[in-house]
């Protein structure tokens, strides 16, 4: 199967989704299953994993009831306050839906760079493995540093970089980056999506080549057994089409064997997620 391990839904109100500036008309109006189903059979995707965009437990509600209505909706990575006393008991009562894969916090906006060390943060990391599920790590390359030393505190987590860790894909390779997307690698548990690339490009302008660079850093890294294909949709479409993200992976993977191409294109995410 071809599975998209990354995109998103939502009902646009402008309070809840202040994220989204006014450089980002296209994704000021709703975007729910029905939009992206079609979308998907285009390209030849079977299903994909529905991530939060809001960090709300009504924002959770909302993907698994999405994917219960939409079977095309294989998982969803949703968010709970980690940080709470009561986690534990949020966790089994969310636990009872089978569609919850894992969590996401949108980490890249807290103004700590430490955040992910903080110990309440870290106690509701520590309770993931016990509900099987998986944690979205989504920073900014500054806070690989920290996104490192959690990984090293829960070897037995299962881990998920998103978007690369947003590296500025125009300025080109960042040496620093490089070193530390091995290092995070160098630990078993932590895999990574190939995903959000085309939005970190200036003034969302791109060529195909640009990319190489970054995904052959995390391909050597990571091999091609820890790496997901995600389209981050409709965040993508700031800059590309699903057919043109897809369309960079796929062109991408052409020089591996048939089967890591298959296992990057869907294998890896249901293994990952356990789909």
């Amino acid at each position: 199967m071809i599975i998209d391990s990354h995109q998103h839904f939502w009902s646009y109100h402008p309070e809840r989704h202040a994220w989204i500036s006014e450089e980002m008309e296209i994704l000021k109006r709703d975007y729910l299953p029905r939009d992206l189903e079609p979308v998907l059979k285009a390209q030849g995707v079977d299903g994909c994993v529905a991530v939060q965009a809001e960090m709300s437990e009504q924002e959770t509600l909302f993907l698994l009831e999405s994917a219960r209505k939409h079977p095309f909706i294989k998982g969803v990575v949703g968010w709970v306050d980690l940080r709470m006393p009561d986690a534990g008991n949020r966790l089994e009562y969310f636990s009872a839906y089978p569609a919850l894969k894992g969590l996401r916090h949108i980490v890249q906006d807290e103004p700590d760079d430490q955040f992910m060390l903080r110990p309440d943060f870290q106690n509701g990391i520590g309770l993931l493995a016990r509900f099987g599920l998986t944690y979205d790590i989504l920073i900014y390359p500054w806070q690989l540093p920290a996104a490192l030393a959690l990984v090293r505190q829960f070897p037995g987590q299962q881990f998920v970089l998103d978007h690369l860790a947003k590296p500025r894909i125009s300025d080109g390779l960042d040496i620093k980056w490089q070193r530390q997307i091995r290092e995070l690698a160098s630990h078993p548990n932590v895999f990574c999506k190939l995903s959000g690339m085309v939005t970190e490009t200036r003034d969302f302008q791109w060529t195909k080549e640009e990319f190489k660079p970054f995904m052959d850093t995390v391909l050597r890294a990571f091999g091609p057994e820890r790496l997901l294909f995600g389209s981050d949709w409709p965040v993508c479409l700031l800059a590309a089409s699903y057919a043109e993200v897809a369309g960079i992976v796929r062109s991408y993977l052409q020089s591996l064997s048939e089967t890591e191409q298959l296992g990057i294109m869907g294998g890896n995410a249901i293994r990952f997620y356990d789909l």
